[in-house]
């Protein structure tokens, strides 16, 4: 088929389910799904252009997709297919064999002229090949094909069944998402004759439910989006629908600020088809209630969206997003202002009855709450956490009575009515009944802030007492569940391990603490009474799974206002350094000495100093002696490097770590000389093992700061 020929039978193709309300949640997940499965399809079998895009469309009643250029007929395409040896495709007597015939026969080509195969090769390699030119795929037939694939494989959580009556009368039973009613499949103006889920395409859609009910005939693919916006009242478009309500959330805000989180907004967008926003209100006494609490039940319950003011403060107004435009709203407002008030009534409830009882009057309770069955109840983790917490408090010379208080109570809001309604609550509610109840105002933020970060950009605790906690609380997670062997494995990862360990990597660092990691590791060990605790939570593990944590978040973003590079980043970490509060200071340094004329040269060196101590099998000695020294190069390197070292240990001490790295400039010339004239494997013994011990000392100053060989 030729070129001209192919581009004028191509065409937009419109393919739509029309169904029952789809689950909202995978509204977006089910619309990009199927619009990608279509279009992917539609290419395999060459019916699309370099130009083709598809245009995806997903409402609360259908999923649509439009291919651009697309082709009635797919062009021809030629097949060179190897079929056998030569050999074996023909006898003694030149006639084809039963093999042969039967490998064209699978083929779909038994009727082939045996003359037009052709022979390539030489010898025992010569085969036999068949060339054909392949007819193109149609395009119905590909569409039906690409439709119940795409359909197949939608990512649907649950299937609902249900049956559908034929034309014959018959009852067919059919599973989808939800039960659909009418299916479009349109190439530019013609009608394709496919079926799908026990419904035969036509050109017919439906308008919304109410501002729109009638059947909508569409004339061709290309008038879909706009005949629906016209004529149906319904916005198609996902995304566009989307950026609508947002910008229209926006203007109804007025002054006020509005809380739009975007898991809210995906699913208030896949409830409507024609986005409407009104203003409602709710009473001001209930704004005595904290703000989380009402901004929580709105959202979660009523798909509401909060205001707040310029400071943050709630306002006691809120939008609501309808599936009715209408210039009479009245109804629809009173009636969201009235289903609102029990839910406001019900957090006011759990709040008051809340703060009758004190938060460490429930500490005991925490017994009665099972932790994990093989690590015991909450009372218990609260008590290991306190040991941690407190032994940290002792390194760091903070008020360790404060910080005992703090992990007795930080856990008991999950005891409460509110928390117990609204788990995302925990934290936070725990600071307000601590305040109310008197206790001290840093015990109280660190009822809140023992959870952060929350996630990789969640801000650190801002208190001491909150930060110490939150320290605490992470290591006892991650050493008690990577004890009772549910370290992570592959994506799987339910107790959020990798999150303990990169929120414990990051309080260090950002927060600047001196605290030793591997003892702080050791520290949550011995809080732990289980004896396979003790035996699978290997210090060395679980101290490298964080600083693997930490070593992808360095590479992902910037901290302190500097990002590094990975070949940094390895050379800082593979030191295994027992603090982390330094590191930014040291990859600064790296960096900088990186720009150094000698700085390639010192780390080539570096890095075959590494590779000659690793390969080598004898005992080194501890130190290198002068006496043994004979070569004048080997004689020049060791005074050099003794020579600098008083100012690489004063400059170390000093966390002086750039003037460090510009101290081992010195030793450029002399580790060049070195290696040109000295031979360290030499036949002496005494002689090699002097100078790997002179290596070995090289190598121990050179890599102070990082592990300079990572950069050459």
């Amino acid at each position: 088929m030729s070129t001209s020929h192919s581009l004028a039978q191509s065409a937009n193709l419109l393919i739509e389910v029309l169904t029952e309300e789809l689950p909202p949640k995978s509204l977006r997940r089910l619309g990009d799904a199927f619009s990608d499965g279509i279009y992917a399809a539609l290419k395999a079998e060459g019916l699309l252009s370099e130009q083709s895009k598809a245009i995806g469309f997903a409402t609360p009643r259908r999923l649509a997709v439009l291919v651009t250029g697309v082709l009635r007929q797919a062009p021809d395409y030629p097949i060179r297919e190897k079929l056998l040896p030569t050999s074996i495709a023909f006898d003694s007597e030149g006639k084809a064999t039963a093999p042969l015939l039967k490998k064209l026969s699978t083929l779909g080509y038994a009727d082939v002229d045996l003359l037009t195969l052709e022979k390539s090769g030489e010898g025992k390699s010569e085969a036999l090949f068949l060339n054909v030119i392949a007819k193109g795929a149609a395009l119905e037939a590909s569409v039906q094909v690409a439709l119940e694939q795409t359909l197949n494989k939608l990512p649907i959580a649950k299937m609902m069944h249900y049956q559908v009556l034929q034309k014959n009368g018959e009852l067919a039973d059919v599973e989808f998402a939800r039960p659909a009613h009418r299916i479009i499949a349109l190439h530019g103006s013609q009608t394709l004759h496919i079926s799908a889920l026990g419904i035969d395409a036509g050109n017919q859609t439906e308008g919304h439910r109410f501002l729109a009910p009638d059947v909508l005939t569409i004339a061709s693919a290309d008038q879909y989006e706009s005949d629906l916006q016209s004529k149906a009242k319904v916005m198609p478009s996902f995304n566009q629908r989307r950026a609508y309500l947002e910008s229209a959330l926006l203007k109804a805000a007025g002054d006020d600020l509005v809380l739009m989180p975007e898991i809210l907004l995906d699913e208030v967008c896949a409830l409507v088809e024609w986005p409407a926003i009104y203003e409602c209100h709710f009473d001001q006494e209930f704004l005595e209630v904290p703000q989380e609490c009402l901004i929580l039940t709105m959202q979660t319950n009523q798909k509401y969206f909060a205001l707040t003011d310029n400071q943050g403060k709630l306002r006691n107004r809120f939008l609501i997003v309808s599936n009715i435009e209408t210039d009479k709203p009245e109804a629809i407002i009173s009636g969201n202002e009235r289903v609102v008030r029990p839910r406001l009534s019900d957090a006011r409830f759990f709040f008051q009855q809340d703060q009758k009882r004190p938060l460490a009057s429930r500490v005991t309770d925490l017994g009665k709450v099972v932790y994990h069955h093989q690590l015991g109840n909450q009372l218990e983790r609260m008590k290991r956490v306190q040991g941690i917490a407190v032994g940290i408090a002792k390194v760091l010379t903070a008020d360790q009575a404060l910080v005992s208080r703090a992990a007795e109570i930080a856990k008991t809001d999950l005891l409460t009515d509110m928390v117990g309604e609204f788990p995302e609550l925990q934290g936070i509610m725990g600071r307000y009944y601590a305040i109310h109840d008197g206790e001290n105002p840093e015990v109280a933020s660190a009822c809140s802030e023992h959870y952060m970060p929350r996630f990789a950009g969640d801000a650190l605790p801002q208190s001491q007492i909150g930060t110490i906690l939150a320290i605490a609380d992470k290591l006892e997670t991650l050493v008690g569940i990577w004890g009772v062997g549910l370290a992570p494995t592959g994506d799987k990862d339910p107790y959020a391990l990798r999150r303990h360990a990169l929120g414990i990597a990051r309080l260090l660092l950002e927060k600047n603490l001196t605290l030793n990691l591997p003892e702080l590791i050791e520290l949550a060990r011995k809080q732990f009474t289980q004896q396979d605790v003790q035996d699978k939570a290997k210090l060395a593990d679980i101290y490298a799974f964080i600083i693997d944590r930490l070593r992808g978040y360095l590479r992902d973003q910037s901290v302190a206002g500097k990002s590094f590079t990975s070949a940094e980043i390895d050379a800082v970490l593979s030191q295994s350094p027992a603090q982390l509060n330094d590191l930014i200071e040291r990859l600064s340094a790296l960096r900088e000495f990186n720009a150094l004329e000698q700085a390639t040269q010192l780390a080539a060196a570096n890095k075959r100093i590494s590779n000659i101590l690793k390969k080598t099998t004898v005992i080194i000695p501890t130190a290198c002696s002068s006496k043994l020294l004979l070569d004048p190069a080997e004689i020049t390197l060791y005074e050099a490097l003794e020579n600098i070292t008083p100012a690489l240990s004063l400059a170390y001490e000093q966390r002086q770590f750039v003037d460090l790295l510009k101290t081992l400039v010195a030793l450029s010339a002399p580790i060049d000389q070195f290696f040109a004239d000295v031979m360290v494997m030499d036949p002496n013994p005494e002689l090699r093992d002097n100078r790997l011990a002179l290596l070995q000392q090289l190598h121990q100053k050179m890599n102070l700061i990082a592990d300079l060989g990572k950069l050459a």
